[in-house]
């Protein structure tokens, strides 16, 4: 991998990266219909994240593609360094689980990144925000192996990276929820050889962040691991890393919740209850004793992201995890739902349905007089807001295919 660039004039110098397009202000004002305020995604202290399209009109031969164009604030938080490192990692490395980037500005005093647009935003919005419908356990693990797949790709190079920013507002989702990581404006080349660490500025996102890392500015792959722990456990636990909402004892998620992980019962009780009949006792259990082990406060107690990526492979495979998913009722909230391929027969649902009118109804009335038994959280505990805001974009439906919300808001700190 090349050099990261030490200035805008050595990225003028080299001339663009392969499969890279560079854009001139122009062609992105006219793809973003001038920047009309009405094509705006997201917007944070890095800048603006306008919706645009770039095809013919824009660049002759140009095959119509839909795209989000962040515009960095030259008086924002993300200043050159970290759109840098952006066009360095993504304008050289290519995965799956890693967003594409197609294309960049660097034009007198204007600095813009052009992405790949996916259109079911973030993961953050999916879990946090009020929308319809709610991200069944299924989708949950799907986007969790999806990102684990991204980082062990990046810290399995021949000079690792490290993330530095894993969150849930930094994995986005395509229209088919594949997840992918966005945002490497703090990703940071990691130990090489004989060294155990590489010593950083210490940034990042509260709540996020592993012990270590915040108390010595050590960094190492591991700190990824504990920032995917975190993730993972706010898709099991349905609550954000950091909530001043909460009680006082509740209002660090990690603290709260990772000594009940290893307590089946515990467990069960704190599970995400919109989720409530889509995931087996023993499947709970694996992947909360995964976020455990990945939450370990000795960086060594932690597993590595390949081994990550296995233990939720081995999870996905269990006999478990491939049953069908039932459609829960919980207050407003209803879920997606999703049926196996092999059972999908309308005639035989609605016959089955008909019959057992009478006895779900029975269920239901039974489920609303038992206190705390389907407890309604169609509603995310409140936003909180840190000191400044968070370089990342947060890309919205084109469609009701995913369900759309507030323009997104954005937590980061430099700790």
């Amino acid at each position: 991998m090349l050099a990261p660039p030490k200035g805008v004039e050595d990225l003028r110098s080299i001339g663009g990266y392969e499969n890279v397009n560079i854009f001139s202000y122009n062609e992105l004002r006219a793809a973003t219909k001038n920047f009309r305020p009405d094509q705006i995604l997201g917007e944070g202290g890095f800048g603006i994240v306008y919706k645009g399209v770039i095809d013919e009109n824009v660049r002759p031969g140009f095959k119509s593609t839909y795209v989000a164009v962040k515009e960095l604030n030259p008086e924002g938080f993300q200043g050159d360094k970290e759109w840098l490192a952006e066009v360095n990692y993504l304008g050289q490395l290519s995965h799956p689980n890693l967003v594409k980037l197609i294309g960049y500005c660097c034009e007198n005093e204007h600095r813009l990144l052009v992405y790949e647009y996916m259109a079911c935003g973030s993961l953050e919005r999916h879990l946090f925000r009020r929308i319809t419908l709610t991200m069944p356990w299924s989708t949950r693990m799907k986007i969790a192996l999806d990102a684990a797949r991204g980082l062990a790709f990046l810290h399995g190079l021949e000079r690792p990276v490290i993330y530095r920013d894993f969150k849930t507002s930094n994995i986005l989702l395509d229209a088919d929820y594949n997840a992918k990581l966005s945002d490497f404006g703090l990703a940071k080349e990691g130990p090489m050889g004989d060294q155990t660490h590489v010593s950083t500025r210490v940034m990042g996102t509260y709540g996020y962040a592993a012990p270590e890392y915040v108390m010595t500015g050590h960094l190492t792959a591991r700190s990824d691991v504990y920032g995917f722990g975190v993730v993972l456990l706010e898709m099991l636990i349905g609550r954000k890393a950091m909530d001043k909402s909460r009680p006082s004892r509740e209002h660090n998620l990690v603290v709260w919740a990772r000594p009940l992980l290893i307590h089946n019962r515990k467990l069960l009780k704190i599970i995400d209850p919109r989720m409530e009949g889509q995931y087996s006792t023993k499947v709970a259990a694996e992947v909360a004793g995964l976020a455990y082990r990945c939450l370990s406060q000795n960086p060594k107690g932690r597993p590595i992201m390949s081994q990550v990526v296995e233990t939720l492979e081995g999870i996905r495979d269990l006999p478990e995890s491939r049953e069908g998913i039932l459609l829960q009722s919980c207050g407003s909230a209803v879920t997606l739902y999703e049926v196996p391929k092999e059972t999908v027969d309308s005639s035989t649902d609605k016959k089955h349905s008909s019959e057992n009118a009478g006895e779900n109804e029975q269920k239901e009335h039974s489920r609303k007089t038992k206190p705390n038994s389907c407890r309604s959280k169609s509603e995310p505990p409140m936003e909180y807001n840190l000191d400044s805001p968070s370089p990342d974009y947060d890309g919205l439906p084109p469609k009701s295919s995913c369900d759309g919300g507030a323009k997104p808001s954005f937590d980061e700190v430099d700790m």
